[in-house]
């Protein structure tokens, strides 16, 4: 079976984990609903990461001036859509792999998403405090 197909088919299970209820609630057994309710309100405030930066994204396309750096706005807000984009993909699947390990009594899942977020943001600040400056005293 060629690669391509096998990546396919991945996702494609995957996504139908996501989607089906009857296939999280025929992993192990119904946890104290305050824990559920935890895990969706973990996931909620995800997306509105997700949606904040989405917004952001959109923001800077309209309504940031041109930058010293040609195409730099047109980067910042391609790079902050794709962020927010992924921050919702990875909210899903992150809420699905805490409730079936909530469910079978296991550990929580260990993610390096945080820190690699809060790392991408703290970095996209600094390079947007850089060209802050360029702009403002370049002019001089």
């Amino acid at each position: 079976m060629p690669i391509a197909k096998r990546i396919i088919d991945a996702v494609r299970e995957v996504i139908r984990r996501w989607f089906d209820p009857s296939e999280i609630k025929s992993v192990g057994s119904t946890p104290d609903y305050r824990f559920s309710l935890a895990n969706e309100r973990t996931f909620l405030a995800w997306l509105r990461t997700g949606l904040a930066l989405i917004a952001g994204g959109l923001a800077a396309a309209q309504f940031l001036p041109p930058l010293p750096l040609r195409h730099l706005r047109e980067v910042i807000a391609v790079v902050l859509l794709l962020l927010g984009g992924t921050v919702a993909i990875r909210a899903v699947d992150r809420w699905a792999r805490i409730e079936r390990a909530i469910r079978l009594g296991e550990e929580l899942p260990v993610s390096r998403f945080p820190a690699v977020l809060a790392l991408l943001v703290g970095l996209g600040a600094l390079l947007l405090v850089g060209a802050v400056l360029v702009m403002g005293f370049g002019g001089r």
